[in-house]
């Protein structure tokens, strides 16, 4: 018996000792996470002045903005140029198939006891519209999801910046989940591969766009691989949209639902319910999500 106990504690003592080293970091503030732990060649580059984007504009290597109080669990620390960058994860945010995440270190609190997960609770419905409609104008900016953008970026990375540039060079913007992710101060997924699944299905396969509006609702999601448009009323469909080679590359903008439900089934058929562990081009579905009491609090 003793020697199987003594067994069973050298196979079992090395994980335990992996449990009691972990690590974890809180985010201090709106905290990019790259898909690359080189935040020198994506912020300011060798010059200090740049910011590393493709022909659209846009910085491929961010995945989102972490809103301050998002937990990490730090599974690496590196060493780069600009400091210490950790490789991390976070339950916060569902990073595509082989992507890693990661942070640079100034912008958390770390400890090796984990931190209570962020808690958010879901604005209301008029709250919601307001923030979404007073975004109207606002930058397209791939991964973002925090209006004003990341200030330190300026501070730690830049070694100028000039005022018309400040903003993009700071991340200021939103995609389309987050607009979304924006409005509803990270209440929802923050990205359109969960939001696919999220809330229940609006039954619309086999309808034409005019008895789809009908059943639509304020906040109801008009979703597909890759983009979400969010419904207003029965007359205005909201979303941030990529229009690369456009002044601004586009943005968030307000348009016709009635419009816009037909230019989308003009290359898109609706259905019912997203095919599990699909990427289609094809078709579209409807989520409404929107009904949780307010006073609800919920874990991130």
């Amino acid at each position: 018996m003793k020697r199987f106990l003594f067994f069973i504690i050298i196979i079992f003592f090395p994980r335990f000792l992996a449990a009691d080293a972990a690590e974890y970091g809180v985010a201090q503030n709106a905290t990019p996470v790259l898909s690359t732990p080189d935040f020198k060649a994506v912020f300011g580059g060798a010059g200090g002045a740049a910011l590393k984007t493709d022909r659209c504009g846009q910085v491929r290597e961010l995945e989102y903005i972490a809103l301050p109080g998002t937990v990490f669990t730090i599974l690496k620390k590196l060493s780069s140029v600009s400091g210490t960058i950790y490789q991390v994860e976070t339950d916060e945010y569902s990073a595509p198939a082989n992507t890693r995440l990661y942070v640079d270190s100034r912008f958390l609190r770390t400890g090796r006891t984990a931190a209570a997960q962020r808690q958010t609770v879901l604005p209301s419905r008029a709250a919601v519209t307001s923030v979404l409609t007073a975004a109207v104008g606002s930058s397209y900016v791939w991964g973002g999801n925090v209006l004003a953008g990341v200030p330190e970026l300026s501070e730690w990375f830049y070694k100028s910046i000039r005022a018309e540039e400040r903003g993009r060079l700071i991340l200021a913007g939103l995609d389309c989940s987050g607009l979304l992710y924006y409005a509803t101060e990270g209440w929802t997924p923050r990205n359109t591969a969960q939001l696919l699944m999220y809330g229940e299905g609006v039954a619309i396969v086999g309808k034409s766009s005019g008895e789809i509006i009908q059943l639509l609702q304020p906040l109801d999601l008009i979703v597909w691989n890759g983009h979400v448009v969010i419904v207003l009323d029965r007359q205005t469909a909201i979303e941030s949209r990529l229009e690369c080679g456009k002044p601004s590359n586009g943005g968030v903008m307000m348009t016709s639902l009635s419009k816009r439900v037909a230019e989308i089934m003009r290359t898109r058929n609706p259905v019912n319910a997203w095919p599990d562990g699909k990427k289609r081009n094809d078709i579209f579905v409807v989520r409404r999500w929107y009904g949780e009491p307010q006073a609800v609090f919920k874990n991130k």
